[in-house]
């Protein structure tokens, strides 16, 4: 067996905690590249929030977006899969996220929109490097447009685990519902997950999934690890990642991402 394709979680594993991609792991990646070894991200993040990491890796493979809601190609307009949220879903969630006094988001057409721009919203953006637009008809709009995405988030982890464990028995085999961060409760397409997404890129290349290796860090990256021939959890990642993971490296701030490279692919 040997490492063909390699799909990395941006924020927590791929990033550090200060948002930088260190030296180390630029170098690693290049060298695994300069081997014919293909490297995408994998991120809960817009396609526009993620490309310019692409770019700053001389990435030219189709990136998963969206927890793997949206597989586009980095350097051109075309988009190998993308599935969105029916609006007879999506309705329901925005209206339980406003009956519970909680911030939500919602995407289309790579684009951040609010009903309310609150201090949740404005830190995620930030984040993100995006613009939000900020639309008052935002549950309006649901009515006849599907998104790709939604986003309810809550300070308050603890109630936000409430609502995740309610909804996803109310929408049990209607929507993927997951957290990328304790307090990101995240709403996709039932066939939008990180794993999902990667199957699609490697059929694409035509590489068999016992020679892809996946590395993150959260639970919404779990299925991803499962996919792959081999699922690598940063050190960072709680137990419950862990667990599902056949190898765990350091931490994303101690360069994680480049251990596990020097670990399967070595010089």
């Amino acid at each position: 067996m040997g490492i063909k394709l390699v799909a990395i979680d941006l924020d927590d594993t791929l990033l550090d905690s200060r948002l930088q991609i260190s030296p180390e792991t630029i170098r690693m990646l290049q060298q695994a590249a300069n081997r014919g070894i293909k490297i995408t991200l994998a991120t809960g993040r817009m396609f526009c929030s993620a490309r310019p990491y692409a770019v700053k890796l001389g990435i030219n493979v189709p990136l998963i977006t969206y927890q793997g809601a949206l597989v586009k190609k980095a350097f051109a307009d075309e988009v190998l899969y993308h599935r969105q949220v029916p609006g007879d879903l999506a309705a329901p969630v925005v209206e339980a996220a406003r009956e519970a006094g909680y911030h939500y988001q919602v995407y289309f057409d790579d684009n951040l929109y609010m009903e309310r721009l609150t201090p949740e919203g404005q830190a995620y953006a930030e984040l993100a490097g995006v613009r939000p637009v900020v639309d008052r008809d935002l549950p309006v709009r649901l009515a006849y447009e599907e998104p790709t995405k939604i986003i309810i988030i809550s300070n308050d982890q603890r109630a936000l685990q409430q609502m995740e464990t309610r909804l996803k028995q109310h929408f049990a085999g209607l929507l993927y519902i997951t957290r990328s961060k304790p307090h990101y409760l995240e709403f996709m397409n039932k066939e939008a997950t990180k794993g999902r997404a990667l199957q699609a890129v490697s059929e694409y290349f035509a590489i068999n999934r016992r020679d892809v290796m996946a590395i993150g860090d959260s639970y919404n990256d779990i299925d991803m690890l499962q996919w792959a021939g081999i699922g690598v959890a940063v050190g960072n990642a709680p137990p419950e990642v862990q667990c599902h993971a056949d190898y765990v490296t350091t931490s994303n701030d101690e360069n994680g991402v480049a251990a596990a490279l020097r670990h399967f692919i070595p010089d």
